[in-house]
């Protein structure tokens, strides 16, 4: 799916969103997932690529034939199966979808998520100098999204942040490093605690829970963890080593939605505020995360952009708009709450698989 504009991060440019769509179909019904991993291993080691294989030659056939009641039941499947967090929460997401739609639910309702709207903001990628950024964050703010992230890396960084906050000194803002820096190159970074930041996300590697410990005293900003949490034990290590004072949590990343959920409420009982994090999704994987975001621990605006912002044509029908208040409406339909364009999908089809019993 072509992106409305380019986006670019400290581990690459993209243009084109590849991704795997799931549709499983069970007694009349049909549940729809997503897989968020890219076509190539710069975020994650997992890809399109890998995710297929795993999909096809493992989760699939575990699952093919099974009468499988809860979200729970399937993590205990495919448990068998090491890693692979993105391929598993594909399939789960479809599951939920069946469950909300077969209880005539939503899955804010199954969540018992208490917002029908989610606070959100805009995720800004590299831009090719500050003040080509400072157009684009005044576009952003005038569509009006009240909370504006920033990628950045080395020698892209102090620059863009110092632009941005004195173009516009009132707008909530926050910076992600997507493991950019080493605990030596970031020390740079001790500058943002000028800027009045929301927080600085991921600065450092992503197995590297200690050292962002280290970093964090340094920090009056808070650090948040994004891709060091892959689970709700990996949350409870962070918070009892002081590696962070936020969490993201991004439901396709930890292996599903039940995990996600694992996680907001072990922050939750600890202090921890949370924010929903995006992976460029579809309308498809947009739907699930605002049901996720409904939850009363994120209490910070999410990742979650409207439609627009990445695609002129979604293979949803349902497109997603910005309220004037920098907010989203959660879906109230059964399950997720949307619905495929399939001539959408067709167009955008790379390739296909059916499998069956």
């Amino acid at each position: 799916m072509p992106l409305v504009s380019p986006f670019e991060t400290s581990f690459g440019r993209i243009s084109e969103r590849e991704c795997i769509v799931i549709s499983i179909f069970s007694e009349g019904l049909v549940g729809y997932g997503e897989c968020v991993a890219d076509r190539d291993p710069g975020y994650a080691y997992e890809t399109t690529g890998t995710a297929w294989h795993i999909l096809r030659d493992f989760l699939i056939p575990a699952i093919l034939g099974k009468d499988i009641k809860s979200a729970d039941e399937y993590q205990e499947i495919v448990s068998e199966v090491r890693g692979h967090l993105m391929a598993k929460a594909s399939l789960e997401m479809a599951l939920w979808d069946l469950f909300g739609k077969a209880q005539e639910k939503s899955l804010r309702t199954l969540f018992q998520g208490e917002r029908q709207k989610v606070d959100v903001g805009v995720s800004i990628g590299l831009q090719n100098s500050p003040q080509a950024l400072a157009k684009v964050v005044s576009e952003y703010l005038e569509q009006g999204y009240g909370r504006i992230k920033l990628k950045i890396k080395p020698g892209r960084d102090l620059g863009d942040v110092s632009i941005i906050r004195g173009s516009f000194p009132e707008i909530r803002l926050q910076v992600d490093a997507n493991s950019a820096y080493t605990l030596d190159t970031a020390q740079t970074l001790l500058q943002l605690d000028n800027f009045n930041l929301l927080m600085i996300e991921q600065p450092l590697f992503e197995d590297d829970l200690w050292e962002h410990h280290k970093l964090q005293l340094q920090f009056h900003t808070a650090i948040c963890l994004d891709e060091s949490i892959l689970s709700a034990r990996h949350a409870r290590s962070a918070i009892e080593m002081e590696a962070c004072r936020i969490i993201n949590i991004k439901a396709g990343r930890v292996g599903g939605l039940s995990e996600a959920i694992a996680i907001h409420d072990t922050c939750k009982e600890r202090g921890i505020p949370n924010w929903c994090g995006g992976m460029l999704e579809t309308g498809v994987g947009r739907a699930s995360n605002l049901a996720l975001a409904s939850l009363p621990n994120f209490t910070l605006p999410a990742d979650i952009s409207a439609t627009e912002r990445y695609y002129k044509q979604d293979i949803t029908n349902e497109n997603f708009v910005l309220n004037s208040d920098s907010t989203i409406n959660v879906p109230a339909g059964g399950g997720l709450g949307v619905t495929i364009n399939e001539k959408a999908l067709k167009t955008f089809t790379l390739t296909e698989a059916i499998y069956g019993k």
